[in-house]
């Protein structure tokens, strides 16, 4: 199994960039990204940084990292100045220290005070949206738009085919058994759009393959937003696109529906044949719908 290293030294960001034909940073005529750590309360977060203009900020999904945005990093930083980083807990990013509470939000506002970057277009998959959307709810002025894909809204309250399908992942991380969570978490039903695409499967196995896998054997001392999210919906001000692949899983299409249906300003795009990681498995719509986003936001 090649290391994250191994993988980005060999230009992996681009080699499976899943069919976008997007050039390398030497080849659009925009510098080569810089990477670092930016120090947040009782951690530090991995970041990689290109382009310059208006900023965007990219949020991963839950036992991924960066490397989801490979299909967007360099294409938007033609245009934006591009921030992807991994979340505490994930990539190369510290994990969180037990029984020590800490916030995404807090840790966003660390991070973007550390790079300078203010005020940026917020970006998120999955977890990433739920802090993305966490962000614009508790920091109103922090964010100029919000893309919210195939989202989780905090305080949502899951289904029951939901909770069943993914009590098997959480039973095996109380186990201690990280192999087997991770093996049952890609055969989850959220993924199988995505096992259909070889080279989507490919770049999903290696990010979760690379994962610590501490969230599945630890209690996460995250401290979340109080309300939620779903109760302060009416709070978010940025202009807000909710993009959801139309063979996501039914909470995450009535998700998505609740954002259109209580953001100010907000609309919903669903995405043809895409499941779970639409920016991944349809790059070229995605990032058609972000581009022209963006650039009205």
């Amino acid at each position: 199994m090649r290391s994250r290293r191994a993988f980005l030294a060999a230009g992996g960001a681009l080699a499976l960039s899943g069919c976008v034909g997007v050039a390398p940073f030497d080849q659009i005529g925009t510098p080569p990204p810089r990477s670092g750590f930016a120090e947040v309360d009782n951690g530090r977060l991995y970041y990689e940084i290109a382009g310059s203009g208006p900023p965007v900020v990219l949020l991963h999904a839950f036992a991924l990292d960066t490397r989801m945005w490979d299909d967007q990093f360099a294409l938007l930083a033609r245009e934006y100045r591009v921030v992807r980083y991994d979340a505490r807990g994930f990539g190369r990013s510290s994990v969180p220290v037990p029984a020590t509470p800490y916030s995404h939000v807090d840790d966003f506002l660390a991070l973007t005070r550390h790079l300078e970057v203010h005020r940026p277009h917020l970006v998120g998959v999955s977890m990433g949206a739920r802090f993305a959307l966490d962000i614009a709810v508790s920091q109103p002025d922090a964010a100029r738009s919000l893309v919210f894909i195939d989202g989780v809204i905090g305080g949502w309250d899951w289904s029951k085919g939901w909770l069943e399908s993914y009590a098997p992942i959480v039973q095996a991380g109380r186990r201690g058994e990280i192999g087997a969570a991770k093996a049952a978490f890609l055969a989850h039903p959220l993924f199988a759009p995505a096992r259909e695409r070889p080279e989507v499967a490919a770049r999903l196995r290696q990010m979760v393959d690379d994962y610590s896998g501490w969230h599945f054997t630890h209690t996460d001392p995250e401290r979340r937003l109080e309300p939620p999210a779903l109760a302060r919906l009416g709070r978010v001000r940025a202009t807000t696109l909710a993009i959801v692949g139309d063979r996501d899983l039914p909470d995450f299409q009535r998700m998505a529906a609740e954002i259109e249906r209580q953001v100010a300003n907000a609309r919903r795009l669903g995405i043809a044949g895409a499941g779970h990681l639409s920016n991944m498995e349809a790059p070229e719509v995605v990032n058609t719908a972000l581009r022209s986003f963006l650039a009205r936001a």
